[in-house]
């Protein structure tokens, strides 16, 4: 790994600043990564549409875009493990390295793993470091320590981000519905979403679900890789070795030119006069101090060395070396960490050292503390048990009866739905009176405020909707021109909504008198 050639700053940051750097670098190469990703993500996605919608399972389709995630994740981490390294691929590159890396642990990714919460941080630990077995389980758990949380949190962040970007699609379609019709238009598109949504609708949900994950999946990559990155700084300091590295490569510069300088100076020949003078000087005697350090020297090559005596012939003990190493390795001090919880019980002999105290108050607010401590519950319950016998003439009336077997209620009022003749009789204030008089007023009641409605469209000259609300009943009677037809429509829906809504049937009297009004305003005969 090419340490020197990264084009970001190393340092030991927070989980969150690393997160930061992750999306950082995201944006830094948005096109390297956003055009390989489209590439290959729009035409997969319009074919398992394309399929869905002849064999009308277009939840399959958008399931199926869902749970492929981690296989598209691998074009942001290809791109960002270039580009971090200053050799950001281009898009062709890209997508033709998809075809044959990091396949291998997606058999993971979309099985048992697909849910996992630290997807983001172990994606560059199983698809960049090439490690199996025993020893990529103990990268993940090395390197997922420290910031699985982090990690979790991320994915749960990413994962609202995704849906609030869904549903934000589908309300800025609703901003182009004008406002009066905006009620009608939730409901409808609700009954038809919970009856049998139209293929356009399912189409159209599964592409705002494709555009949320094509903005969201590359930041969610960045951030897991920006902690991917400073946990391998944290543990393996990266940035103590770039630092390093960048010393030896300002010494080298520096001491270049010196060395080269002494090859210089030893390579240069000597003058001919100093030559010659170095031949002809005859060498000095030695003297008798040089004489005998000489001799002493000579001896000592002479006598045998005492290590074999010592030692043996084997100077170094190769088998109790690789022994010691191997023990040494095996320690479980050098390894993992551990917590240790020993009881010990106390020296009930030993008695606790009093502190003496020259503040007696504060020994008299203590006393007080552990009076209201241990008596304190006992006040509460006497305090309570004062109020309620010096409130019981306001409480205790309420209670009484309270014990009593209480009456079987009496099984509740069963009532038809009320229909409104489609068709008028030919006498309609007769049939009215005798549908009162045999015991069904709400009948005679809803034929007289169908007669009326008729009659006001027919004076107000508008056609009603079928199935038009008394509201809207009430707005049409507005272009009445008798004032007074227009108060005697409005008592008769008043009379006719208390019957139908609220059970209140008015008395015979005010029957009468109103069925007087109508048959003489509206010219029924009698």
């Amino acid at each position: 790994m090419r340490l020197d050639r990264l084009t970001v700053n190393l340092r030991a940051r927070s989980p969150w600043e690393a997160v930061e750097l992750g999306s950082a670098l995201v944006r830094r190469h948005a096109a390297a990564i956003w055009k390989p990703w489209l590439a290959a993500t729009l035409p997969l996605f319009v074919a398992l549409n394309a399929i869905a919608w002849a064999f009308d399972l277009f939840w399959l389709a958008g399931f199926l875009m869902w749970w492929m995630k981690p296989a598209f994740e691998r074009i942001p981490l290809y791109v960002l493990s270039r580009a971090v390294f200053g050799d950001p691929p281009a898009v062709r590159a890209t997508l033709a390295a998809q075809a044959r890396w990091g396949w291998k642990p997606m058999l993971h990714y979309l099985t048992w793993r697909r849910l996992g919460p630290a997807r983001s941080l172990f994606l560059p630990v199983d698809l960049l470091e090439g490690a199996a077995g025993t020893r990529l389980r103990e990268r993940r758990r090395v390197l997922g320590g420290a910031v699985y949380g982090h990690a979790a949190l991320l994915t749960l962040v990413c994962w609202h981000f995704e849906l609030a970007l869904a549903l934000g699609s589908v309300a800025t379609l609703l901003m182009f519905v004008p406002p009066e019709h905006l009620p009608e238009t939730l409901r409808a598109g609700w009954m038809a979403l919970l009856r049998d949504p139209p293929a356009w609708a399912n189409l159209l949900w599964n592409g705002f679900c494709w555009l949320a994950m094509t903005a969201i999946a590359p930041f969610y990559v960045g951030a897991g890789f920006g902690l991917y990155l400073n946990r391998r700084t944290q543990i393996e300091a990266w940035d103590v070795e770039i630092a390093f590295r960048r010393l030896r490569e300002r010494l080298r510069a520096a001491t270049a030119p010196l060395l080269l300088l002494l090859a210089v100076c030893a390579a240069a020949p000597l003058p001919a006069q100093e030559r010659d003078a170095q031949r002809t000087l005859p060498s000095p005697a030695p003297s008798g101090a040089q004489a005998e350090a000489a001799a002493g020297a000579t001896a000592q090559r002479e006598q045998p060395s005492t290590l074999p005596a010592v030692f043996g012939e084997q100077r170094v003990d190769d088998a109790a070396f690789r022994k010691a190493v191997e023990q040494a390795y095996a320690d479980p001090l050098l390894g993992a960490k551990r917590k240790v919880k020993q009881w010990q019980k106390r020296n009930p002999d030993q008695p606790r050292p009093v502190r003496s105290s020259n503040l007696p108050w504060l020994g008299a607010i203590g006393r007080m503390f552990a009076f209201i401590g241990e008596w304190g519950l006992w006040i509460l319950a006497a305090l309570l048990l004062a109020i309620l016998v010096a409130t019981a003439g306001h409480w205790l009336p309420w209670m009484r009866g309270t014990w009593r077997p209480r009456r079987a209620q009496a099984a509740a009022v069963e009532t038809e739905t009320l229909p409104i003749p489609e068709l008028l009789p030919p006498d309609i204030a007769a049939s009215a009176r005798r549908l009162w008089r045999e015991g069904r007023p709400r009948h005679a009641l809803a034929l007289l405020y169908r007669a009326s409605v008729e009659v006001m469209a027919a004076h107000a000259d508008v056609v009603l909707p079928p199935g038009a609300t008394e509201a809207e009943c009430l707005r049409a009677s507005r272009r009445l021109r008798d004032g007074d037809e227009r108060s005697l429509f409005a008592r008769m829906v008043a009379v006719w909504q208390y019957a139908a809504y609220a059970q209140r049937l008015p008395g015979e009297d005010e029957f009468e008198s109103l069925l007087g009004q109508l048959q003489q305003r509206y010219g029924w005969t009698a």
